[in-house]
């Protein structure tokens, strides 16, 4: 088998994982579901390639890990956010900090 072929099956699967890493580490911000997103393709693709050419599995396979780790985080971020929006709407403009803490206390607890 020429080289570069094992240096790209390589490159696809270090990508992948660099990837899948930066999404979650990112994944409480919104943008780590999309590093996410291209990790999970990315290593999914260096898996077939590493099935084929013996090199990459493990990182393939760590990045398709945390690229799915990264996209549940930042989708249950996300439904968080929207919930807390959700929530506490009315205390958008408060006149104060204390204002808005005291909105936010009671639409959360219900008092």
């Amino acid at each position: 088998m020429p080289p570069h072929h094992t240096a790209s099956a390589n490159g696809l699967a270090g990508a992948a994982m660099v990837l899948g890493i930066i999404g979650l580490s990112t994944s409480v911000f919104f943008i780590g579901g999309l590093f996410g997103g291209i990790g999970l393709i990315l290593g999914i693709v260096a898996l077939t390639t590493a099935k084929r050419t013996g090199t990459g599995r493990g990182k393939a396979l760590t990045g398709v890990v945390t690229s799915t780790i990264a996209i549940a985080v930042s989708v249950l971020v996300t439904v968080f956010f929207v919930w807390y929006a959700n929530k506490t709407q009315e205390c958008y403009q408060p006149d104060s900090f204390q204002q808005y803490r005291q909105c936010v206390q009671q639409q959360l607890t219900g008092n």
